[in-house]
């Protein structure tokens, strides 16, 4: 049978278990059809790129299925009239890949990175509780470095005369 690839997008409102019984019932679906899910996982609550039925996060999950293209069309379908369901998405592919997906990799990466030291001061401090002089501005400070070195180069040619 050939092999698909379905992500889907369920409403920020939903819990992650029902996401879980949405996958389920797709599987007992499947199953029912003498399909099967090959591989599941659940990418967690993401912020969506655009608004989609006024949600902005959305509970993402990726499902590796084998099955036949009838009983892929009526998932859709279903997936579709589902009302906790955002978008859904389907690929046919060659082959399941067992290992994480890109995104499950990543979000371990992030983990690792941990604590990146203290921020530097700067320019783009809140400014809260601190005062700062009006000379202490970054433009300020440039133009009288750039003065002095101008004083210093006109010192040097004098005692250069």
């Amino acid at each position: 049978m050939p092999l698909y690839e379905t992500v889907l997008i369920a409403r920020n409102d939903v819990s992650q278990q029902q996401v879980e019984a949405i996958a389920d019932g797709i599987a007992a679906q499947l199953e029912a059809e003498s399909g099967s899910v090959k591989k599941r996982e659940y990418w967690g609550l993401r912020t969506l790129a655009y608004r989609i039925k006024k949600n902005r996060k959305g509970h993402y999950m990726l499902l590796g299925l084998d099955g036949s293209s009838a009983a892929i069309k009526e998932i859709e379908r279903q997936l579709s009239l589902n009302e906790d369901v955002l978008r859904v998405l389907t690929l046919r592919v060659d082959e399941i890949d067992e290992a994480p997906s890109v995104i499950l990799s990543r979000k371990g990466d992030e983990r690792e990175r941990g604590f990146r030291g203290p921020k530097p001061s700067g320019r783009f401090e809140s400014g809260r509780g601190t005062r700062r002089n009006f000379d202490d501005r970054e433009e300020f400070r440039a133009r009288n470095e750039r003065e002095e070195q101008q004083r210093a180069n006109a010192t040097a040619s004098a005692e250069a005369e």
